[in-house]
């Protein structure tokens, strides 16, 4: 499958937004969005031209999809689920996004990105309910139980990056149990639950042309 290989720094700052792709990097004075927060390329630091209406809703689409890591064919089949679901398609498409087991095991503190988390959960670290699970775009539901193997739990990835969860923090649709190493889908997330700026109804009327 095709996968971005890039430096993920310039995704940040091409959006202008720091999407948090490299974990605690991006905490710290390295965080490359923060030492040059203007877009990459050569004319990067040039004044920037008027942006039309599908610039900026182009825009916000690559955002959201660069945020969770997704290719063109995968953001696009989910927005085909979310606008056959009930409900508005903008929210139904972002609350699927915050579903996918990648995410929920990096929203729980078990890794430190969602590149990380989708790695991982490849590899066969991750149980949900007891059973193994190694399908990263799997929707987890209320009341999933969520944990690395007994053997997984010890690896020094997942063991540091619980240790720094408490400066990313866990949303309230979430449980953590350090000591059980596990995490709960308390319930299922809600537009209010998302933090980071986005405005999917830019996308809705992207894809609506």
């Amino acid at each position: 499958m095709a996968r971005y290989t890039g430096s993920v720094c310039r995704l940040c700052r091409r959006e202008n937004l720091k999407l948090f792709l490299k974990g605690d990097r991006c905490y710290s004075d390295k965080c490359g969005f923060d030492r040059r927060g203007y877009p990459p390329g050569q004319h990067g630091q040039r004044r920037g031209r008027k942006v039309s209406d599908y610039g900026i809703q182009l825009r916000e689409k690559q955002k959201i999809k660069r945020m969770y890591g997704l290719t063109e064919k995968q953001f696009h089949l989910f927005f085909v689920r979310a606008e056959r679901q009930r409900g508005i398609t903008g929210t139904n498409l972002l609350v699927m996004l915050e579903r996918r087991l990648d995410n929920v095991v990096y929203r729980l503190g078990f890794v430190n990105s969602r590149t990380q988390g989708r790695h991982l959960v490849r590899h066969n670290h991750f149980r949900i309910n007891e059973k193994k699970v190694n399908i990263p775009s799997y929707l987890i539901n209320e009341g999933d139980v969520i944990q690395p193997s007994e053997k997984s739990a010890k690896l020094q990835i997942i063991t540091d990056a619980m240790e720094a969860v408490v400066r990313r923090g866990i949303p309230q649709w979430l449980d953590l149990d350090k000591e059980a190493v596990k995490g709960i889908v308390k319930s299922m997330p809600v537009r209010e639950d998302l933090t980071m700026p986005m405005q999917e109804q830019l996308i809705v009327e992207l894809y609506s042309k």
